[in-house]
Order: C-alpha cells, then structure tokens, then sequence
C-alpha cells in the first residue's frame, strides 16, 4: 500500500532582485513537506546574477 504524497514542489523567486529593476530571474526550484510547513517558505540562496546570496520567497 502506497503512502500518501506530502511533499510538493515548490518554486522560490530572488525578492531583492525583482526589487532592483535588473534584467533577469534567479529561480529555484525545491520540494516541501505541505503537512509540517503549510506557510510559504523564505531561503537565503546565491543569486547568480547580482553575485551574491539573497532572500528568496516561494511563489504560487
């Protein structure tokens, strides 16, 4: 018997970076357990493109 499927995948945008105006995205994409952690999820990753890690926030 198959287990229920919790977990599902999530995409996080770079908040500083749509600030900024700068041409571009930085987007990861990750996976979430929806039961322990039914608030959006905010990371701290690396922005390729300003060089530097920045917030990122889950977006619908």
């Amino acid at each position: 018997m198959a287990k229920k499927d919790n977990r599902i995948q999530v995409i996080l945008e770079c908040t500083e970076h749509k600030a900024s105006g700068m041409p571009g995205i930085s987007r990861y994409i990750t996976t979430k357990n929806k039961k322990n952690t039914p608030a959006r999820i905010e990371l701290k990753k690396y922005n390729p493109i300003m060089k530097k890690m920045t917030l990122h926030k889950e977006i619908k």
